[in-house]
């Protein structure tokens, strides 16, 4: 093999090598930049919320993927007040898929006693009012078993976030994924069926 060749050769050997090399310098970035940002899984992550020191008939909020989560201790008395108001309902028997499985009764909750929901309404979005007891609501009759109303158009829910009939919010408030860690701890945002 001629000097010619041996140089050639080494030229060409060196330019492929410089040419993997840049590509490997490109693509490290492109494909980290498909991947989601700590920001980004923090704002999908599940949160959890100590609801331990939540005395009966008090509401915590907390938020979980930018959207505020209700969780209410209801009373032996709110939880009398599911039953009864059922004919005036949309979706009494919480058919629409707005809740898990495991939230498809009366009371939309795992545990009776806590309901676990998003505090936005169905319609357009607005945050309902944190009504609990009847005739608090303005306009609202004395046999309203309480609940929440959204001041943007006058949606209510009853505690269980069951849209009554009749009203803009045309399903139930959403019910997230959910489940117990504890006695008094919850964990938002996953459940035994959204575990890998």
């Amino acid at each position: 093999m001629s000097d010619i060749a041996q140089d050639r050769r080494r030229l060409l050997i060196a330019t492929s090598g410089a040419g993997v090399v840049a590509t490997a310098a490109t693509a490290v970035p492109f494909v980290a930049s498909l991947t989601p940002s700590e920001r980004a899984r923090a704002a999908g992550a599940p949160v959890e919320a100590d609801v331990s020191a939540l005395l009966p008939g008090e509401m915590k909020t907390v938020e979980w993927r930018g959207k505020p989560v209700w969780i209410l201790r209801r009373t032996p008395g709110m939880l009398d007040a599911l039953s009864g108001h059922e004919s005036r309902l949309a979706d009494p028997e919480s058919n629409e898929p707005m809740q898990p499985d495991y939230a498809r009764n009366r009371h939309r909750s795992i545990n009776p006693e806590y309901l676990v929901v998003i505090g936005i309404c169905t319609h357009l979005g607005c945050s309902p009012s944190e009504k609990f007891k009847a005739g608090e609501a303005s306009g609202m009759s004395a046999d309203w078993p309480g609940g929440f109303l959204c001041p943007c158009h006058g949606s209510i829910f009853d505690l269980s976030g069951r849209v009554f009939l009749s009203q803009p919010a045309p399903v139930n408030l959403e019910i997230p994924p959910h489940k117990w860690l504890s006695a008094g701890t919850l964990l938002i945002g996953e459940d035994d069926s959204t575990q890998a």
